[in-house]
């Protein structure tokens, strides 16, 4: 089983901004959240990663999927915008 770094939409520490409470109904990024977080089986990624026993975490591929989804919406293709 591969190893990911821990996120929490809930979070307030480092950040005064709650991103759980940021997401409203009925609005594109909710959608995407809710998508990827209960709808779609993202297990299919997993075995690419390698650091089941060393190595450092990976970032899940859930969240790198919302940002990329979130980038296109915008008219963000590049990479390096999305940076």
């Amino acid at each position: 089983m591969p190893r990911f770094k821990p996120y929490n939409h809930d979070q307030n520490a480092m950040v005064v901004i709650n991103y759980q409470d940021q997401l409203q109904p009925g609005t594109f990024e909710h959608a995407v959240h809710y998508l990827i977080e209960h709808k779609l089986d993202l297990s299919v990624f997993h075995p690419q990663y390698r650091n089941h026993d060393t190595g450092r975490l990976a970032y899940a591929p859930a969240i790198l999927l919302k940002i990329i989804l979130f980038a296109y919406s915008k008219g963000i293709t590049s990479s390096r915008e999305m940076q």
